[in-house]
């Protein structure tokens, strides 16, 4: 019997650790699971046992509605909706204008400084009564302070004496789509497009439709622009209009403007005039008249999103015009409607030297002559999304134009949906770059913040590309990259190891079992991907088209800069792209203290040492080894730390639902693959050139490099709606 009754509960301890139901990461951040700690559900419910919000806005309600299912999960019973004060507990939520009972507080002024974006979440008493509020100047910052209150829920936060003010620190806070009308999604690795365009405008009830938009409005976001920035015209035809007006109808109701992606010369494409030079008047009055035609049936329309002059794409160069009178014709027609142009300055030329100059050399000499609402959005490198780049030099150089930076959290370089690496140490490396563009201290966050210059508008942008996968973004984690740009769009000095433990919590358990371990995994899983793939400053040695796998040795294509040997100059003699003034002096283009700092040798972060220099094999290291010996063991650095990562997973099965846990421990034997794919190619590559021995204990490569050229392709995801296809050579 004592044996039977010892297998019964080491079954039932097995059961217990199982955790868990059943879980596909569908409610991502949003779970609102009972809480298992007793006593805290105990002071919560004591606190929180009625909700009081006023009838009417349409984004009030949603708050309402968010407040009362999340509470009422992770407290596991109902939460109450009273038009009146309980004896005690009640949350109070609304704006002056909206409840009597914020009104009768007197915090207009304190509420002002907040803006309407922002909140006060406090707790005080109305009359006698005991009560937690949720107040703003804003129906928008009412929403964003439940989503507060339900975040401190879930990561198991005292609530007993809360005084919270909270104001975003940029203005637009967006997320992009390379979505295509056919559903397909350009760099997208998690399914179709979000968007039935065939069931719209009729059925815009798709439960996936707003539960994206609660997603978006729990970090903040309050824009999203829904179609590829390669767009397609018929975006502008009244027939999509109708469906876009559909999706916006839900999005509106959580506080998120919709944007649109055009293409410049729409006015060609839709055969009603023979150009699209912005200095015709036909021009101006076609673009005037369609901004007209779109904000009848989309009136609440936050503007456009454009991508002209690069990558084939049509703008104003091709009429001998310039960026700022390209973008300033479509603001002229967007502004009588309170929209606003996000102009990309993700532009090269393949008659420049170095790509990395191209956007600053565009740019700059343009800087003032925009319109109030031309934001210039700015990738936050140089080139295109790499695991690692210096900050862009137009972050600093841009004091009289409106800009934002953008960012991507779909992982085009990072090993699609296969591979664990969380981005927010690399949004908060660019965050925290000092430009110096006023003295120390100047910041690209506070740049974005509107902090050195006078920007009118300030904003941050990230490509995200869910699709229709279950879990929106194929690989789990990467779900946390979406809710860090989030948090940092709202503040930027959140540290992303803080954010890290907030998305833990909140998506997986609040057990410190669980969170140290795999916190840690969080916060060195992207430099693990920098070291396997690009140590030392190297950059894009991806092979072509799909970005997945390494092709170091790719030395011919329609472009050099469409090749990986543009971007390390690898030969006998060393390796490195020299930017300094022997070189194509990149560094130029950076405030003095940084262009010192990169541009010199026993100053510059190893980090970015290829960046900029071109340097011997046999160059000293600051470690003492050779730049050779250094490269290799950064490549086996890379692989080490993948394996560290399945080791610290392993440790934590039982902790959360099985279904997660086995499909990351999956993907953990995927990136482990490919990783030593990576080094191996490589290392193999660049020993070709050096002729030099491997450092002591670096394990050989398994195969030759022929072997590893013959896999470039082994992962090539064609974009069937491209008519380049399989030969497609271009970045996104």
């Amino acid at each position: 019997m004592k044996k039977l009754l010892a297998i019964g509960l080491a079954l039932a301890c097995t059961l217990s650790a199982l955790a868990t139901h059943a879980e596909d990461g569908y409610d991502m951040w949003l779970r609102y699971q009972p809480l298992s700690d007793s006593s805290l559900v105990k002071d919560y419910r004591k606190q929180l046992g009625t909700l009081v919000a006023p009838d009417g806005p349409a984004v009030i309600e949603s708050a309402a509605q968010e407040l009362q299912r999340g509470i009422s999960g992770l407290l596991d019973r109902p939460l109450e909706r009273s038009d009146s004060l309980a004896r005690r507990g009640s949350l109070v939520i609304g704006t002056p204008e909206t409840s009597e009972l914020i009104a009768s507080l007197g915090w207009e002024d304190r509420l002002a400084q907040q803006g309407p974006e922002g909140f006060l979440l406090e707790t005080t008493r109305i009359g006698r009564r005991d009560v937690t509020v949720i107040a703003s100047e804003g129906d928008r910052g009412v929403l964003y302070g439940a989503f507060h209150l339900l975040r401190l829920l879930q990561t198991q936060q005292a609530i007993e004496e809360l005084a919270i003010a909270e104001a975003p620190k940029v203005q637009h806070r967006v997320v992009n789509h390379w979505d295509n009308l056919n559903r397909l999604v350009e760099r997208g690795y998690a399914g179709l497009s979000l968007w039935e365009w065939g069931t719209l405008p009729e059925y815009n009830e798709n439960p996936r439709y707003r539960d994206y938009a609660r997603i978006n409005a729990s970090l903040g976001i309050n824009g999203t622009a829904i179609n590829n920035v390669n767009a397609d015209p018929r975006i502008l035809t009244d027939q999509f209009l109708e469906k876009v007006a559909a999706l916006n109808e839900v999005f509106r109701q959580y506080g998120i403007k919709t944007y649109l992606s055009i293409n410049y010369d729409s006015p060609r494409a839709f055969g009603d005039l023979d150009t699209a030079d912005p200095l015709d008047p036909r021009v101006q009055q076609w673009w005037k008249d369609k901004a007209k035609q779109i904000y009848k049936h989309i009136p609440d329309l936050g503007g456009f999103l454009v991508k002209a002059d690069s990558e084939g794409q049509p703008g104003p160069q091709g009429y001998g015009r310039n960026h700022a009178d390209g973008a300033n014709i479509l603001a002229d027609a967007v502004a009588p409607y309170g929209g606003v142009i996000f102009w990309r300055a993700f532009v090269y030329s393949p008659e420049q030297g170095d790509r990395f100059r191209e956007a600053y050399d565009e740019f700059k000499p343009l800087d003032g002559k925009f319109r109030d609402n031309v934001i210039v959005q700015i990738k936050n490198g140089p080139i295109d999304f790499q695991p690692r780049e210096p900050f862009s030099p137009l972050f600093g150089a841009l004091e009289d134009t409106n800009i934002m930076m953008e960012l991507q959290v779909t992982q085009e370089y990072f090993g699609f949906s296969n591979h664990l690496a969380y981005q927010g140490p690399l949004f908060e490396e660019v965050l925290d770059a000092d430009t110096h563009a006023k003295g120390e201290g100047s910041t690209v966050g506070k740049i974005l913040g509107g902090e050195v210059f006078e920007y009118e508008q300030t904003g941050m942008a990230a490509v995200i590309n869910p699709g229709t996968d279950r879990n929106w973004t194929g690989h789990p984690f990467v779900q946390s990259s979406w809710y860090a740009f989030g948090r940092m769009a709202w503040d930027y000095e959140l540290s992303s190891e803080a954010i890290a433990e907030e998305w833990m919590r909140m998506t997986f358990t609040n057990d410190r079992r669980f969170l140290d371990p795999i916190g840690e995994v969080m916060a060195y899983s992207r430099e693990a991907g920098v070291n396997y793939r690009n140590p030392l400053g190297l950059t894009h040695l991806f092979a072509q088209g799909h970005h997945y796998g390494p092709a170091p040795w790719y030395d011919e294509a329609e472009r050099m800069d469409w090749t990986a040997w543009y971007y390390h100059r690898a030969d006998e003699d060393g390796i490195g792209f020299d930017r300094t003034e022997s070189g194509s002096n990149a560094i130029e283009q950076y405030h003095g203290p940084v262009r010192e700092h990169f541009g010199t040798l026993d100053q510059i972060d190893e980090d970015y040492l290829l960046w900029f220099h071109h340097v011997g094999w046999d160059y000293k290291m600051n470690s003492g080894r050779t730049l050779w010996e250094e490269l290799v063991l950064k490549y086996d650095e890379g692989v080490q730390q993948v394996r560290n990562m399945q080791a610290e997973w392993e440790k934590v099965q039982g902790l959360i639902d099985r279904e997660r846990y086995e499909h990351v421990k999956a993907l953990l034997e995927v990136q482990l693959r490919d990783a030593i794919r990576w080094r191996d190619s490589c290392v193999s590559y660049f020993q070709s050139l050096s002729g030099l021995p491997l450092p002591e204990g670096s394990p050989e490569p398994e195969h030759d490099l022929e072997h590893y050229k013959k896999l470039e392709h082994t992962f090539y995801v064609p974009d069937p709606w491209h008519p380049k296809g399989n030969d497609r050579r271009v970045d996104y």
